[in-house]
């Protein structure tokens, strides 16, 4: 329901009934007056309610999350361009300018925490959810191409030792990337062990 209108004895009244109704803030709907208030002459007579009709708007997540960047991007005073590419299941900003390695951080973690904060900007008052990814300059694929090498090769260290390896703590992503490396490995299993933010994954023969 995007739409309602209700009557009440002031205008004020009759658009908290309908914000209570659309489950919204005044600043995400538009408010039209149908009806003035008017009193009764001599307390019965001809007396009528404010009637309003309270439109929910449409917000746009996407640019909700490129408005949000720019203005971190403005109060770190750092200069950036954003390239958008948009897909069926998600929308990725992969951000471009000199000197961006404030925004990775230790292995990404600056840039996922980033990206955190973008999809809840993106998503507090849309209707409809979007999936925001976050680059830097590509920074994702050469490091899911890094963790898949070094997945490669410990697992070949561990056919060869016998011994199980156990990674650095990672994040979901980055020990789903490992997981994926070798899920078809049939003398190697992976799982993860630790709470997060220290989860790790091993890498181990299978028994």
């Amino acid at each position: 329901m995007n739409v309602v209108e209700k009557s009440a004895k002031s205008i004020d009244e009759a658009v908290e009934q309908a914000l209570k109704e659309l489950g919204l803030k005044p600043e995400q709907v538009d408010v039209e007056v149908l009806e003035q208030p008017a009193k009764a002459l001599f307390g019965f007579i001809g007396g009528r309610q404010a009637k309003v009709r309270v439109t929910a708007r449409k917000i746009d997540p996407v640019e909700v999350a490129n408005d949000f960047l720019k203005q971190i991007f403005t109060t770190m005073k750092i200069s950036v361009s954003v390239e958008k590419i948009t897909t069926d299941d998600h929308v990725l900003f992969n951000l471009r300018g000199n000197d961006l390695g404030v925004l990775i951080g230790k292995h990404g973690q600056t840039l996922d925490a980033l990206q955190y904060l973008v999809n809840l900007a993106a998503n507090r008052d849309s209707m409809e959810r979007v999936r925001v990814l976050l680059d830097v300059e590509d920074y994702r694929k050469r490091r899911a191409d890094t963790l898949t090498q070094l997945a490669l090769r410990l697992a070949d260290k561990v056919k060869r030792r016998g011994e199980k390896v156990i990674l650095e703590p990672m994040s979901s992503h980055e020990r789903k990337i490992i997981h994926m490396a070798l899920q078809n490995d049939q003398r190697i299993a992976t799982f993860s062990e630790g709470e997060d933010p220290f989860r790790k994954v091993v890498i181990a023969l299978k028994r």
